[in-house]
């Protein structure tokens, strides 16, 4: 498994899509997964750190854990299936591990949430990173700075 951070989140321009960059933390691979725009601005938020009156969905997911008794270890991308990935939420409970199947999506914006570590199977960063180049890296800045004055509910505002 290779742990990775959230690098950042883009809009592909050919289809309008967010895109969620997950970098390994020890390399220079970044996997890029396509995900919804309500999952974007979750993500933003999350990254933003911005709270809200009422729980959003992923705070109501932390809320549920915790109230269970749980809590989450990690997050962990397992595979990619005809261009799906797969994740896994790993959580911890008084007396055992539980790995709950859940959308990349979803997990990252949780793991943002409580701060858990994120992973990537060694197989899926295999067959779906791009390594970054220093244009490439110069590009994401870039993009990262456009990013910064994008409200997250601009995400919605884009046709799928």
């Amino acid at each position: 498994m290779i742990e990775v951070k959230v690098d950042g989140l883009l809009i592909d321009n050919t289809n309008n899509s967010p895109v969620v960059l997950l970098r390994e933390l020890d390399g220079d691979r970044i996997l890029p997964i396509y995900i919804g725009p309500l999952e974007a601005s979750a993500i933003a938020y999350a990254l933003q750190g911005t709270k809200f009156p009422r729980p959003m969905t992923l705070d109501f997911m932390r809320r549920m854990v915790e109230t269970l008794g749980g809590r989450i270890r990690r997050v962990i991308v397992t595979r990619i299936e005809h261009d799906t990935f797969y994740a896994e939420l790993v959580v911890e409970t008084s007396d055992r591990m539980v790995t709950i199947d859940a959308r990349p999506s979803d997990s990252v914006g949780l793991a943002l949430r409580v701060q858990a570590p994120i992973f990537v199977a060694d197989k899926v960063m295999d067959k779906a990173s791009h390594v970054v180049s220093v244009a490439d890296e110069e590009r994401i800045k870039e993009l990262r700075s456009k990013l910064r004055s994008i409200n997250p509910e601009d995400f919605g505002n884009f046709k799928m």
